[in-house]
């Protein structure tokens, strides 16, 4: 089987921490048998490489100047911050779509596979089109969430894309739910992406932190609206006169410099440390000597929240307890006072109730933490993950070939 990956972000050198979790499938799938290359848009002119021995094909879709659309943020994100950035938009599709059709012709691939097939499922249709290959498209729920006029615009894209595919994947149920409001009653299968810190699993501490120690809360993720983090900042307000509580933040994005500010506001002091973007390596420490890992996400008031909620698989991964909101499709990850706590979006009062419960509950959390990592080993490691994807693979070619027989 040889697929043809279509994304928009792929890593651009060695060490580049962007995707992490799109090499791990790649690599997962390679070692058990499927061939995949890479269709990603250029970076300031970059071209085609070869990563980690994978072939990653790159298109041009303007001046190397201008072509930072992808990469550094969601172009969603990038265009928000800049909306000339929307002139790019044309020249994307067209290049992407130009690219996917003569490299999906040239290579002999089986299946097409769009993520965020707004707009790379259109890629993936001039693709499928050329060569004949099955299509298949992931959906990661941002891209359904929209309201408006962009609802309106795109919705017919989506419902084109979908009724082109010979199968549909989602990260979750809540992104499921969200395609069926566009499609009514399109059949998909969840595979949830991202499950790259199972790669490995640490066991939850045997012995419960004492609970007069120093309780360390750790945040893991871009500092954009869904992730809530303002409302952390105001739950951490609440709990500013005990002593045991210190809140780490790692992650840059467009709220950092106002979160900042808010918690300079609310007078937080060094009860929050912003970290910032850091490597793996810090990360993967940071993992290992937190108490707890927090994603307070909301639902924005432009419909954005959390498909699936990765980070929160990761510190199972590694043995910790979470506590988290019910927005999105995190309730596929935690069930509160079993795989973790949970709390209803947007609730500060709630969230603080909750991390005063991990403090003075150490016993309680362990046994969580233990139940998280079992679960989260169960449902989203790499052999379930492999297994479901090249089982969707198999479908998407079987159907294809339906449909040309049916012709």
């Amino acid at each position: 089987m040889k697929v043809l990956f279509v994304v928009t972000a792929y890593p651009r050198f060695e060490g580049d921490i962007i995707t992490p979790w799109m090499g791990e499938t790649i690599d997962r799938l390679r070692r058990a048998g499927t061939e995949v290359e890479v269709l990603a848009p250029s970076y300031e002119g970059g071209g085609a490489t070869t990563m980690g021995g994978v072939r990653v094909h790159r298109f041009r879709y303007a001046p190397a100047a201008l072509e930072t659309l992808t990469h550094d943020m969601p172009a969603v994100d990038r265009i928000r911050k800049n909306p000339a950035f929307s002139l790019l938009l044309p020249a994307y599709v067209a290049a992407g779509s130009a690219a996917a059709a003569r490299i999906a012709r040239e290579g002999n691939f089986d299946v097409v596979h769009a993520f965020w097939p707004i707009p790379h499922g259109l890629f993936a249709i001039a693709a499928k089109r050329a060569s004949g290959a099955a299509l298949v498209s992931t959906f990661f729920s941002a891209e359904l969430n929209w309201n408006g006029a962009l609802r309106q615009a795109f919705a017919p894209v989506i419902r084109r894309i979908v009724e082109a595919s010979d199968a549909v994947t989602v990260i979750s149920s809540y992104t499921g739910e969200r395609l069926r409001d566009y499609v009514p009653g399109v059949p998909s299968v969840t595979i949830p992406f991202g499950a790259a810190a199972l790669s490995r699993t640490i066991a939850a501490d045997d012995v419960p932190r004492d609970p007069r120690d120093p309780f360390e809360l750790l945040f893991i993720g871009r500092l954009v609206r869904r992730k809530g983090v303002d409302i952390l900042l105001r739950a951490i307000a609440a709990l500013k006169d005990d002593d045991r509580l210190r809140l780490r933040i790692v992650g840059g994005g467009p709220e950092r410099d106002a979160l900042i500010a808010e918690a300079r506001r609310l007078d937080l002091g060094d009860k929050v440390v912003f970290e910032g973007v850091v490597d793996a390596a810090r990360v993967s420490n940071l993992l290992e000597t937190c108490h707890a890992l927090v994603l307070p996400a909301i639902v924005t008031e432009t419909g954005e929240t959390e498909g699936l909620g990765v980070v929160l698989i990761e510190a199972m991964g590694y043995g910790k307890p979470v506590i988290a909101t019910s927005a999105g499709g995190i309730v596929d990850i935690v069930t509160d006072d079993d795989t973790g706590l949970l709390v209803p979006p947007g609730d500060a009062a709630a969230l603080a109730g909750a991390i005063n419960k991990a403090m003075n509950e150490p016993e309680l959390m362990a046994r969580i933490a233990r139940r998280g990592t079992a679960f989260a080993e169960r449902a989203f490691g790499w052999d379930a993950i492999v297994s479901a994807l090249r089982s969707v693979y198999e479908t998407a070619v079987n159907n294809r070939t339906g449909k040309k027989q049916g012709h």
